[in-house]
């Protein structure tokens, strides 16, 4: 009997499935990493094959679990904007563009200033700005710097709709992922295709996030899964954490950080990602450049693994002064939109020790999240003292609890503590036609096990942090325009 739901959430480090039966419980998880190449400065990239090999590996050990005749539909999110230029027969003729690949900052602000706020908001519904990340920009780069390339360029696709492509034998993408190309009433928007000639034709045909693309391959492990078209992680992941209802509030933490708020209210907020209403829910959301990127850049500095720079940080009080950490590593997005911007230790004096800089890093982290939430909730127009989480980064107690302090909200982790795959599962039961709506299938499939209090005792020394975290990046944003103009060295 196919009565189980398998979600598989392709992120940016690693590949993450796990099965769910009907009332929720989790019967099998898969997860790995896969590489990431950076072969210059502002660059990154990934192979797609290592996708591929990844999914297929998923499949097997599912398969060998004895799931294959249970499982009966699917549904793969995955990170955005990386984008993979592919030919007629689906092979990639280049390495997949990563989202924190900032090469085509040049064609982004040339882009962006041809579009005013205003006509933004007309076309798209929010003034969502053209960064280095969005799609038209990739490709002006690509049309620029490998003209041969574009020539050949059938399709420019997300992760998800080139691993479904190769599943199911079926090129299609969905509204919600090409956030910036879709207006209010989820169709491409041709005065913005139209910005990059030959976009408009390379773009995969658009389906509903509940739609049944097709089934996987008789090739595969596990053959005859009806897969969904689903979306980009950063929706799936805030709608599997619980933004389902009306002034859900959500804290995703991963490679990046990610908050979202459920609203159908639009204030039409700077710097926010205000996504066209899908399945009955509006969300407000935004993708910091540099979370849990932070911590594993600290750890490989320092020599240390997770673990260990959690246990530093939570063996060694703070202690004042301590180091401010701007995590702006490569760049900041949401809510600052700027790919120049370059982080910073700043406060530093001799007696400091590593346990100072790991925590200087973990509240770094959680003040570019305030910066960004403070946004969030001026765009949907909805302040809530609780945020439902999840994701990686709440897996370290310190970590969540300077978090909650920080933000002063009283944060709620998910039980199965991988919003994207709970999220894909929600997709999954709605396109099988088990529950009518995701926040349906969202009350069967999700549950909390841990709450972290804010300390009222820290607030007042983080709102006064947070004072200066602000005005140490605007400063941050000159100082590394300075740097950038320096001459090269002879």
């Amino acid at each position: 009997m196919a009565d189980l739901f398998l979600g598989i959430d392709l992120g940016t480090t690693s590949l993450k499935a796990a099965v769910l039966d009907q009332t929720g419980n989790c019967l099998a998880r898969f997860a790995e990493t896969h590489p990431m190449q950076r072969p210059g400065p502002g660059l990154a990239e990934q192979n797609p094959s290592d996708w591929l090999d990844l999914i297929d590996r998923c499949l097997t050990f599912l398969a060998a679990e004895g799931l294959n005749d249970r499982i009966g539909h699917g549904a793969l999110t995955s990170q955005v904007n990386t984008h993979v230029f592919v030919d007629r027969t689906g092979h990639p003729l280049l390495p997949a563009i990563v989202w924190q690949d900032t090469r085509a900052s040049a064609e982004a602000e040339e882009l962006d200033s041809r579009l005013s706020d205003t006509e933004k908001i007309a076309l798209l519904g929010a003034p969502i700005p053209i960064d280095a990340s969005h799609p038209l920009a990739r490709m002006l780069w690509v049309q620029r710097h490998h003209p041969e390339i574009w020539e050949q360029t059938a399709h420019v696709l997300l992760p998800k709709d080139f691993a479904l492509l190769h599943l199911t034998g079926r090129a299609v993408t969905d509204p919600l992922s090409n956030i910036g190309l879709v207006g209010e009433d989820l169709r491409y928007v041709d005065r913005i295709l139209d910005l990059v000639p030959g976009a408009a034709e390379r773009m995969a045909p658009l389906a509903g996030l509940t739609e049944l693309v097709g089934e996987t391959a008789a090739s595969t492990a596990i053959p005859g899964i009806r897969m969904a078209t689903a979306t980009m992680d950063g929706w799936v992941g805030l709608l599997g954490a619980g933004a389902v209802s009306e002034g859900d509030s959500v804290y995703l933490s991963g490679t990046s950080e990610i908050l979202g708020i459920a609203s159908h209210t639009v204030t039409n907020q700077p710097g926010i990602i205000v996504f066209a209403e899908a399945e009955g829910i509006r969300l407000h959301g935004g993708p910091t450049q540099s979370g849990g990127a932070s911590q594993m850049w600290f750890c490989d500095l320092a020599n240390l693994d997770i673990d260990e720079m959690a246990r530093l940080v939570a063996e060694s009080p703070r202690r004042n002064p301590s180091p401010l950490f701007l995590p702006q590593l490569a760049g900041e997005r949401a809510p600052l939109w700027n790919p120049d911007l370059r982080g910073a230790f700043l406060g530093l004096d001799a007696g400091m020790t590593t346990a100072d800089f790991a925590r200087g890093v973990y509240e770094g982290v959680a003040l570019s999240a305030r910066h960004l939430l403070g946004a969030l909730e001026a765009s949907a127009n909805v302040r809530s003292d609780t945020l439902r989480c999840g994701g990686g980064g709440f897996r370290v107690d310190a970590w969540a609890q300077i978090r909650a302090d920080i933000l002063d909200k009283r944060l709620t982790r998910l039980e199965v503590n991988e919003p994207g795959i709970v999220g894909a599962v929600c997709l999954a039961a709605v396109a099988a036609g088990d529950h009518a709506t995701p926040a349906e299938a969202h009350r069967t499939f999700a549950r909390y096990d841990r709450v972290w209090e804010p300390d009222p005792k820290m607030r007042g020394l983080y709102d006064a942090l947070f004072d200066v975290y602000r005005e140490a990046i605007e400063a941050q944003m000159q100082i590394t325009g300075r740097i950038k103009g320096l001459p090269s060295a002879p």
